[in-house]
């Protein structure tokens, strides 16, 4: 792949007599006459490594590298100057210049260094993308595409993006994707499920709080957004937080501004914000459940993860993908899916979406006896446990065992059909949101994750 090198120099001679030398070589080449050019020409596009002048008017290379790393480009910069001294040099390694060169250049002393610089810059961004790039976007349909075309366009800017969906369609992954492809990728992503979280402690551990500041605290605590400093934080299940939670968000995307509880000091963070959500929020904001000004702070890049019934060509696709990992992670036997069994996986409705798809591919690897699963196999896997009244009333020992079954299988479908949302399905069924989490805590109901 052909490299790119932005080249960062007032005088225009050098600049050229630069270009000349890298295009032979090979590289791609960008030019950039001020401080300022250089910084819009790296946030247009990352190059693959910058030789940047230090003596240049306005703003010099030292200041240039530094608000570089500031904005979080790892690139390497390999400094060049006419005015090169032991200090300049210490100074410009400290604040991460790769090489330091002095003028006149020599040429081939240049090519090594650049050479070097690029091979290096490249074998870490390989490595860190081989371990966090989203490989479970997968998919080769248009929908598939689309998304995978918004997350990147998305990814590298500091734009607040709303990520919405139904429950396991993989709002997760994207908010992860997200990260791993941003400037931020080297700093902490923090996972916040505002769903999961009481609401009487859930502003603490977004803000942090101060020791005494209420009952149980009895130490200091640094929020969330404290910790995502620099980095991002993805508010997952972000239409359940109350309003008052809602209100500190927001000042937090105006200001930057944290105020832990029970604190009269405020902390300045610089955080990207990721939401997600699978409620419909406009319909959250004419109910008077959640504020709009927030969602228009949080809407600034919508994004919306198709359900699977949108792209069930993809299911072949999604099957390898997880009969690969089941495989290699728990020592399964790998089988192959004849085609008459994903046929029927194609018509099933994946009210679950590919979570539930990718469930019903482990249980089919564990259960099938054959060499290949078979559309036998799918159809009596693909029903799941049976849930009708004769197998309950069969299941149950005594009375009490009875009841809970009932009331178990009762609260798994009105959460299926909520898609999971806590605070909606207590909404549905007429309960306190505390009281529907105790049930699901007693009857070791799991909330599924992404």
């Amino acid at each position: 792949m052909l490299a790119s090198v932005l080249v960062v120099d007032d005088e225009s001679a050098i600049r050229d007599s630069l270009r000349m030398i890298l295009e032979y070589e090979g590289y791609g080449v960008i030019e950039a006459a001020t401080g300022e050019s250089a910084l819009a020409e790296v946030r247009r596009r990352p190059p693959d490594a910058v030789v940047l002048d230090i003596k240049m008017p306005e703003m010099d290379g030292l200041a240039v590298l530094r608000k570089f790393r500031e904005r979080g480009f790892g690139m390497p910069v390999i400094i060049v100057t006419g005015h090169g001294d032991v200090a300049t040099a210490v100074e410009a390694t400290r604040r991460g210049a790769y090489d330091f060169l002095e003028k006149p250049l020599e040429r081939d002393r240049l090519l090594v260094s650049l050479r070097n610089a690029v091979e290096s810059f490249r074998l870490r961004r390989d490595a860190r993308e081989s371990t966090h790039r989203p490989e479970d976007l997968i998919g080769s349909s248009s929908a598939m595409a689309r998304l995978r075309e918004t997350v990147e366009k998305a990814a590298p800017t500091p734009a607040t993006v709303l990520i919405t969906g139904e429950s396991g369609t993989g709002k997760e992954l994207v908010a992860h994707a997200l990260h791993a492809l941003s400037t931020r990728r080297d700093r902490p992503l923090v996972q916040v499920n505002c769903a999961a979280i009481p609401e009487e402690l859930i502003e603490s551990e977004l803000f942090g709080h101060e020791k005494g500041s209420f009952t149980g605290a009895v130490r200091k605590q640094l929020g969330k957004f404290v910790a995502a400093d620099k980095g991002t934080i993805f508010l997952d299940e972000i239409g359940d937080m109350s309003a008052r939670t809602q209100a500190k968000v927001l000042r937090v995307l105006q200001s930057g501004e944290v105020e832990p509880v029970g604190s009269q000091t405020v902390a300045r963070v610089d955080v990207r914000v990721l939401a997600a959500t699978n409620q419909d929020l406009e319909e959250e904001i004419e109910a008077g459940r959640f504020r709009e000004d927030l969602f228009y702070r949080l809407n600034v890049v919508p994004i919306r993860t198709p359900p699977l019934r949108e792209h069930l060509e993809d299911i072949p696709e999604l099957v390898d993908c997880f009969v690969r990992r089941f495989a290699a992670a728990a020592n399964y036997r790998r089988r192959e899916f004849t085609d008459q069994a994903l046929d029927h996986l194609r018509s099933l409705p994946w009210r679950g979406n590919v979570r539930e798809l990718q469930n019903l591919v482990e249980r089919l690897l564990i259960l099938s006896p054959g060499e290949e699963i078979e559309l036998d196999d799918v159809r009596q896997t693909a029903g799941g446990p049976a849930s009708d009244l004769s197998a309950t009333i069969a299941s149950a020992g005594t009375l009490r065992d009875f009841r809970n079954l009932v009331e178990k299988q009762f609260l798994v479908r009105k959460l299926e059909e909520n898609g999971w949302n806590v605070t909606q399905t207590a909404r549905a069924i007429d309960t306190p949101r505390s009281n529907l989490y105790k049930k699901m805590e007693a009857f070791e109901i799991r909330r599924e994750e992404g």
